[in-house]
């Protein structure tokens, strides 16, 4: 009786410690304080580059005409450096764990999302300064996901699925949310000049991906 009651219970003992074991597996692969401490740095760091790479015409009447040299020069370097750094602080640290690195969709969805982020604002930069320029707000929500600090976010849906980290999606809907309904790029052209206009969403949207990496590190601490 007592050994059939043992071999009873080891199917759902084995089941027990393999589930505990993938969750284990799945906790050492995430390093996602580490891609938003690089990816809060980055956008940290471009905001000099926009600020004094904007080209600006103004004229006696206080009409200005702008164009954001900087970011094109700045953010398509800078992001496919981020997304490779990151890529090989995932693999050496799982690799130094004995655990495999799920990060390779991730990269290439970062470096895709760049891709389409400079053709699209060299195609603006070619287009738009010869002919009148008018939004609707449909196409001003597109921008603004596009524009590098929203594609940010859309790579780190893709993190967040391979990871199946879902505190990590909560965090990067509320930023997606920040960024692209929020903190429109260009509340302050009338009020607060071009320059900070421009630069000050920039710098939150900086500060929350640093406190984002500050609150999963704290949690990972927790977790060991």
């Amino acid at each position: 009786m007592t050994t059939d009651s043992v071999r009873g219970d080891d199917p759902r003992r084995l089941l027990s410690d393999v589930q505990s074991l993938a969750h284990r597996v799945r906790l050492d692969q995430r390093l996602t304080w580490v891609a938003l401490l690089v990816l809060g740095v980055v956008t940290l760091v471009g905001i000099p580059f926009d600020w004094f790479g904007i080209k600006l015409d103004c004229a006696p009447d206080g009409s200005c005409i702008f164009a954001r040299r900087g970011v094109l020069y700045y953010w398509p370097p800078a992001l496919l450096l981020a997304y490779g750094a990151i890529a090989v602080a995932y693999v050496r640290t799982t690799r130094a764990r004995g655990v495999g690195a799920r990060v390779l969709p991730y990269a290439i969805t970062g470096a895709a999302t760049t891709v389409v982020f400079t053709a699209a604002w060299i195609a603006a930069a070619v287009y738009f300064p010869d002919h009148p320029i008018e939004f609707s707000q449909w196409v001003l929500l597109i921008d603004r996901l596009i524009a590098p600090w929203g594609t940010i976010g859309v790579a780190l849906l893709v993190l967040a699925r391979l990871e199946r980290n879902v505190a990590l999606l909560v965090f990067t809907l509320a930023y997606l949310v920040l960024v692209v309904l929020v903190l429109p790029m260009n509340d302050g052209l009338s009020s607060g000049g071009i320059r900070a206009g421009f630069a000050i969403p920039q710098l939150i949207a900086a500060v929350a991906l640093l406190l984002g990496a500050a609150g999963f590190a704290l949690a990972r601490r927790r977790q060991r």
